[in-house]
């Protein structure tokens, strides 16, 4: 095991990392007579020769070595570097570096998810996103960031993508304040710096949305999963494969409950079989309240489109003759009355799309069948 017992007490992570490969590599490097007489060394050999032999492995980092693993930051900003950077800097090494990937303005490319977007002047004052609890289908990096240094630590260990870490300290705290003045958090003449960082952080849209209500929080006193350590009568083979055994079914609650309203849907659901009796609906998707009479005549009623829009969740984003985070179907069947349209509807529905109802992408939706993608265009057209 190497030995860094010299590095300062409260390393982080990239300093235990630097060691232990420190110990790897120099313990690669010993000699094969010194190997040769480890193995030779007879069942009684003092426990003082033991330790010497054993005290060539490894050596203690350098300081410059744990300084090159030591990088991160926390949300208190320790570990922040000094240096500074403006919008406008920002913005130049944007289009040269990020821009091919995030758009020119954070709204991303067909892969990405949108950096900027989604955030309001009244969510900056309380600090707490109000689309997050809303039906908005794309979740922003700017909507879910509760600490700067997330981001001014993920910008300068990761990215770009194809050359993580080439980005100068001044230029990742450009970029982080390009990023900030993209959602209206600092205005376009402002200079990010490590003196005024907590100050941005005061103005963070959702610097009150990170909950602790999870295993991995110090202090919560429960784990991630409900597993109990079996103590007799234990599976003897564990198979890995894309269905769960029954013995883990709930390990992590009800998987159904857990995925969002829209789009393709990846969850089954996983709840007791206590919980999936419940009638008051709340146990996840499993629990069905029974419809009245008056609703399920209604729901009779309903043309096979509409249903299949209730269906696939697509009036999340869509309503019969309002806007909401989509165009209405009633749009959208006045912008292609007397068009064939079916094809090119049909293609959005099952591969998505952006740009043609407003900066909101559609998400792609893979999982309806083309039955039903087919009668959900018919009926879209024929909106009154």
């Amino acid at each position: 095991m190497s030995r860094c017992d010299s590095v300062r007490v409260g390393w982080r992570r990239g300093a235990l990392l630097a060691c232990l490969l420190i110990g790897i590599a120099s313990a690669a490097a010993l000699s094969m007579p010194a190997v040769r007489a480890a193995q030779a060394e007879p069942a009684g050999a003092s426990a003082r020769d033991t330790k010497a032999a054993r005290a060539q492995l490894g050596r203690t980092a350098t300081a410059a070595e744990v300084k090159a693993w030591d990088i991160d930051v926390r949300p208190d900003f320790q570990g922040l570097p000094p240096g500074r950077g403006t919008v406008a800097q920002g913005q130049t090494v944007w289009d040269a570096r990020c821009a091919s990937c995030h758009g020119d303005f954070g709204e991303s490319n067909a892969v990405f998810t949108p950096i900027a977007g989604g955030t309001t002047a009244a969510d900056i004052a309380s600090g707490r996103v109000a689309a997050m609890t809303g039906s908005q289908p794309y979740r922003t990096s700017l909507m879910k960031l509760s600490t700067v240094s997330t981001l001014w630590d993920y910008i300068r260990r990761a990215m770009p993508w194809d050359a993580p870490k080439s980005l100068t300290v001044d230029e990742v705290y450009a970029v982080t304040a390009y990023i900030l003045n993209l959602g209206d958090i600092v205005p376009a003449d402002f200079t990010l710096s490590d003196a005024n960082i907590g100050e941005v952080q005061r103005k963070l849209p959702n610097r009150n949305g990170m909950t602790t209500e999870h295993g991995l929080w110090p202090g919560r006193g429960k784990p991630d999963t409900r597993n109990t350590a079996c103590m007799a009568n234990c599976t003897d083979k564990v198979e890995v494969s894309s269905l769960i055994p029954e013995y883990a079914r709930g390990t992590h609650g009800d998987l159904a409950a857990q995925q969002r309203g829209f789009g393709p849907v990846r969850g089954v659901s996983t709840g007791s079989p206590e919980d999936e009796a419940k009638p008051d609906g709340k146990a996840g998707a499993a629990a069905v309240a029974t419809p009245t009479p008056a609703a399920a005549t209604a729901a009779a009623a309903q043309p096979i489109g509409a249903k299949l829009a209730g269906q696939y969740q697509c009036v999340a984003c869509h309503a019969p003759d309002r806007r909401l985070v989509g165009p209405s179907f009633h749009e959208i069947a006045q912008r292609y009355r007397g068009k064939d349209a079916h094809g090119a509807l049909a293609q959005k529905i099952r591969g998505g799309g952006q740009g043609a109802w407003g900066p909101v992408p559609m998400p792609p939706q893979p999982q309806v069948p083309e039955s039903d993608i087919q009668a959900m265009v018919r009926w879209i057209l024929e909106a009154k």
